[in-house]
């Protein structure tokens, strides 16, 4: 997530920014349904939506720039970004926060609002069918999207080149770790497979969480990844390759766009930007 952003619970007192915000994105959304933004459906987004959805609310500079509005068994209810906050990564996040908290994904969407359409097709969103809205009689698409794969990343850099590995029988380098396995916290399953990919003793209690990226899984027929970035453990290591490992690799930044896989690039990116590594 943007460091200038956070998302947060719909609260109360955010009652009249969210509708201001809400009226504004959906008339700009959708021009082909009249009265869009106001009237009655102004009145059902503040008694009906507001309180019966799990709704949250991005925030960058203390100004709410996002809301989204979640439904039982991961169903996007809504999700409509202020104008001026559009194309800077609010829908992104607010997508990747539901998916986080529900997995799989299914929403609604005009077949008119082009634009959203392109957004959610872009986050790996696929049509499953289609139907009449009954209230404005325009043609809607219903979207899903799989739970993205969740893993767990080690950021060890060592004179600004960062720790990746490859697999056997693959030419695409990773960071170190892996996939959960069932009953464990995302610094458990990073310390295990760190002693089996690479033999290193990085107990879990020395892991701290830097930050979590989302990208196309390499090689997963365009799913999502939800992968958690942990720095900590011991600076100086000697890496043993396990069965699985063929080969381990220090990286600067050219050489990790070029080798490894697409969410390196997001990786390199953070790290950058956090001084870690040379631009």
């Amino acid at each position: 997530m943007s460091r200038d952003m956070i998302i947060r619970r719909y609260r109360d007192a955010d009652q009249d920014v969210v509708i201001d915000l809400w009226s504004r994105a959906v008339r700009r959304a959708h021009p082909f349904i009249e009265g869009e933004g106001e009237g009655e459906r102004a009145r059902i987004l503040r008694e009906v939506y507001l309180v019966r959805a799990e709704n949250w609310v991005a925030e960058r500079a203390g100004t709410v720039v996002g809301l989204l509005g979640l439904l039982p068994g991961g169903e996007i209810g809504g999700l409509f970004v202020a104008p001026e906050a559009q194309g800077g990564g609010v829908g992104r996040q607010l997508v990747e926060h539901a998916a986080a908290r529900y997995g799989a994904l299914t929403l609604e969407v005009f077949e008119g609002n082009a634009r959203a359409r392109r957004f959610y097709a872009h986050l790996g969103f696929t049509e499953r069918g289609r139907r009449v809205d009954e209230e404005t009689g325009q043609p809607l698409l219903v979207l899903e999207r799989a739970a993205p794969l969740k893993s767990v990343g080690w950021l060890h850099v060592r004179e600004g080149r960062l720790l990746s590995v490859r697999t056997r029988g693959n030419d695409t380098f990773y960071l170190p770790g892996g996939k959960y396995e069932p009953g464990e916290s995302a610094p458990e399953a990073l310390s295990r497979e760190l002693s089996e990919e690479l033999g290193l003793d990085v107990p879990a209690g020395t892991l701290t969480e830097a930050f979590v990226i989302h990208d196309v899984a390499h090689g997963k027929n365009g799913r999502r990844l939800h992968m958690t970035c942990f720095t900590g453990g011991p600076q100086e290591v000697v890496p043993v390759p396990g069965r699985e490992i063929a080969e381990y690799a220090w990286f600067g930044r050219r050489e990790a766009r070029e080798r490894c896989a697409p969410a390196h690039s997001q990786v390199v990116d953070r790290l950058v930007a956090q001084g870690r590594m040379p631009g």
